[in-house]
């Protein structure tokens, strides 16, 4: 059988492989859909004007000036300002809001009679306007506080209870955020608030905020709590009451933030000087008496006793601090009470 020539033989026909189409991605397709030999515009022209860009709300936001409040001048027409502020500070636009707290701080500062009659209805407006979201706002009200509580002083007697309250648990919640500038800003309106205003009905107030579930809440009432006390003197601790302060600051020695632990501390230092002050002054008392009856005695037996009686003095004064804390706390709390004590006299 005679074999078959190869190479007469034709290839076996092959299918062609199909050729890959290139893919146009979205930009792309716009700016050819965008050229020019196809009537669109073109994307950038450099014989066209630019555009303004709109204004962001955060760079209106940082134009906001925060005005000390020694740099605020007084109101233009100060009657017709204050006749509008409590609608101007209800706004909804937000930079007429931050201008009207501005206007109530001058009137504050300046006019303060003006602000007098509608002084409860500037503080309910403010404690809206530190529920707003917007920083500028927020800070420019906690500022508004500040002159408001060095203006008026006593704040609770000028306003009712209710607005009172509120405006208080706002200054708590806001000294203890994390915005820094505003917490900063808040803790100085409690430092006003503490100095000006009476101790004993604000530390009454202060007192609930001790128990808040806020760990924050709870350390920033301490400190202003702490403030109060350092004001008053021992009669004002009595209408208080004692043994409440030391019970006060037994539950803040076990709290969980050093802020509260320290404020319990300079409660319990404070309340102890006072203390110590009326029981020494009540032993001078009775050191006189004895000494108009034993003035033919001679010169050195009386400095004897001056010394004996100052030790006298001195134990008297302890015995009765350790009765009063061994009746008003437990033992594990007179004992940290009597450790506070004894490293501040220390000191």
């Amino acid at each position: 059988m005679a074999l078959r020539a190869l190479d007469n033989t034709l290839p076996a026909a092959v299918s062609e492989r199909p050729k890959k189409t290139a893919k146009l991605s979205a930009p792309a397709v716009a700016a050819v859909a965008a050229s020019p030999g196809e009537g669109g515009k073109k994307r950038n022209d450099e014989n066209a004007a630019p555009k303004a860009k709109p204004t962001s709300p955060a760079a209106v936001e940082q134009a906001v000036e925060y005005v000390r409040s020694e740099d605020l001048q007084p109101v233009s027409g100060p009657k017709a300002r204050a006749a509008g502020l409590v609608a101007e500070i209800d706004s909804k636009d937000w930079v007429k809001v931050c201008e009207a707290l501005n206007d109530a701080r001058r009137l504050a500062i300046h006019h303060p009679a003006l602000l007098a009659p509608i002084l409860e209805k500037v503080v309910l407006a403010m404690v809206k306007t530190m529920k707003n979201p917007r920083s500028a706002v927020l800070k420019t009200s906690v500022m508004a506080c500040t002159d408001v509580f060095n203006a008026f002083g006593n704040l609770i007697s000028s306003a009712s209870a209710d607005a009172f309250d509120k405006l208080l648990l706002q200054l708590l919640l806001k000294a203890s955020q994390d915005k820094r500038f505003v917490a900063e800003e808040a803790e100085k309106a409690m430092r006003a608030m503490a100095t000006s205003m009476p101790p004993l009905p604000l530390l009454k107030k202060l007192k609930a905020y001790v128990h808040h579930a806020n760990l924050r809440v709870r350390a920033k009432a301490a400190v202003a709590m702490a403030h109060c006390v350092a004001r008053m003197d021992i009669e004002t601790m009595k209408e208080f009451g004692l043994s409440a302060l030391l019970q006060v600051s037994a539950e803040l020695l076990n709290d969980r933030l050093p802020e509260a632990r320290e404020a319990a501390r300079s409660i319990v230092s404070s309340t102890h000087v006072a203390f110590c002050k009326e029981a020494a002054l009540k032993e001078k008392e009775k050191e006189t008496v004895q000494e108009q009856q034993e003035e033919g005695e001679s010169a050195v037996e009386s400095a004897g006793k001056e010394t004996e009686q100052e030790q006298e003095e001195k134990s008297a004064v302890d015995a009765a601090w350790e009765s009063l804390c061994a009746l008003s706390l437990s033992p594990i709390s007179a004992l940290a009470v009597a450790k506070i004590v004894s490293q501040s006299q220390s000191q």
